[in-house]
């Protein structure tokens, strides 16, 4: 049999198997458990749609448009998504390690449980989204926007969020161990029981925080702002619990 004739044969048998060549999964329309890894999706429209258990491993996704999308327990790691929207999108249990996400919009996501270790997310927004129980491990979060987020149980350590503003956050019992801080907006948020031990917390705003029974072990805390503070059982830097009084002042 000639060789033109054996390729032919495979090619049938291949088709006709119901398997399609690997390029063609970029075509596939969305849906759960749809496998775009590595596809270039920028730009792409796919509000509201449903991508819950999708495989996005790699893929590009920059300026595209999710907001609203099902996205529970999607593999995102090591996409870009640079200025993407995820706006309204519900994102429990979703895979984000190492994602390219600057600029990115999170707006009322809901992101619970959600791993985000070493994801790049300078300047993205995660304005009132919910992020308890979420790991964002040695993540860069430089000047987010984490205004009104919910981040209970959050695992924040050795992440870098200089200059990020999370006024009013809910970061009750969340770590940010070794962090950075730098300048970073606490001003009305509720730090009760977080672990801030060892971070760079100079010039940090936390007036009229909740830091009861917050610690600060070994942190740098100079020039940071406690202006009406609530410093109750606050652990300071230099291991002094302070008093249940204490006010803007560790007593």
């Amino acid at each position: 049999m000639s060789k033109t004739l054996l390729k032919g044969l495979f090619l049938v048998l291949f088709f006709s198997s119901g398997v399609s060549p690997a390029y063609s999964a970029c075509e596939d329309a969305a849906g759960p458990q749809v496998n775009w890894a590595n596809c270039d999706l920028s730009g792409r429209d796919l509000k509201n749609s449903d991508l819950s258990n999708a495989v996005l491993t790699s893929a590009i996704l920059d300026n595209a448009d999710l907001s609203g999308a099902m996205l529970e327990d999607a593999d995102l790691n090591f996409a870009s998504l640079k200025n993407a929207r995820f706006d309204g999108a519900r994102m429990s249990n979703s895979k984000l390690v190492s994602v390219k996400a600057q600029g990115a919009s999170f707006r009322k996501a809901v992101l619970e449980r959600s791993h985000l270790s070493r994801a790049r997310l300078n300047n993205a927004d995660f304005t009132e989204a919910r992020a308890d129980s979420a790991n964002f491990y040695d993540a860069v979060l430089e000047s987010a926007i984490l205004i009104d987020a919910r981040l209970v149980k959050a695992n924040l350590e050795s992440s870098d969020l200089s200059r990020a503003k999370l006024d009013g956050a809910n970061l009750v019992q969340s770590v940010l161990r070794n962090s950075r801080l730098h300048d970073t907006r606490f001003i009305k948020a509720d730090l009760t029981r977080a672990v801030l031990d060892e971070s760079d917390c100079r010039g940090a705003d936390f007036t009229e925080s909740d830091l009861t029974k917050a610690s600060f072990r070994e942190a740098e805390i100079e020039e940071a702002i406690f202006v009406q503070a609530i410093l109750k059982d606050t652990t300071w830097s230099n291991y002094k619990r302070c008093r249940a009084s204490s006010i803007g002042v560790c007593e």
